[in-house]
């Protein structure tokens, strides 16, 4: 017989079923994405206790597309929308032909170089551009793999 207690069995067992090694345990990505979004949609309420500017709304916007993402569903689709706006506006001008990473880059100046007054506007552009990094491939999708990567070690997926 084992040297265990039933004591020592039961806690055993409630450790091996935790989500096999995630630090949050069985949080999920769509987990992961409704905590982001929910921090997110808070701060862009006032929240007392989420204070945001105009870099950490863009940030966050991006980590909760990236996590919507990988999640896929409801929260894919989300995302998805957002990133056809930037999308959109920079194909639709008569610049000429814009890929995915022009459209990538478009978004990072759009988010990160204007003073904008509304958080909720770089914290829209910055839900596209997480959805736009990963089908832009490169350098830009290195933030996403990033992202998922910590998703993993973070909540498991």
């Amino acid at each position: 017989m084992s040297a265990l207690t039933h004591i020592q069995t039961i806690a055993t067992d409630v450790v091996l079923a935790a989500g096999g090694g995630s630090l949050l345990g069985s949080v999920g990505v769509s987990g992961l994405a409704f905590a982001v979004g929910f921090l997110l949609f808070s701060g862009l309420r006032g929240s007392d206790r989420v204070k945001l500017d105009r870099d950490k709304a863009g940030v966050l916007g991006m980590v909760f597309s990236t996590l919507s993402a990988s999640a896929s569903g409801m929260w894919g689709s989300l995302a998805a929308g957002a990133a056809e706006v930037p999308r959109g506006l920079m194909e639709g001008l008569s610049f000429g032909s814009f890929g995915l990473g022009a459209v990538a880059l478009g978004s990072c100046l759009m988010i990160f170089i204007p003073k904008w007054k509304k958080m909720w506007v770089p914290a829209f552009l910055g839900i596209g551009a997480g959805w736009t990094f990963a089908g832009a491939g490169g350098i830009w999708a290195l933030g996403t793999t990033l992202v998922t990567t910590m998703a993993t070690k973070l909540g498991g997926m």
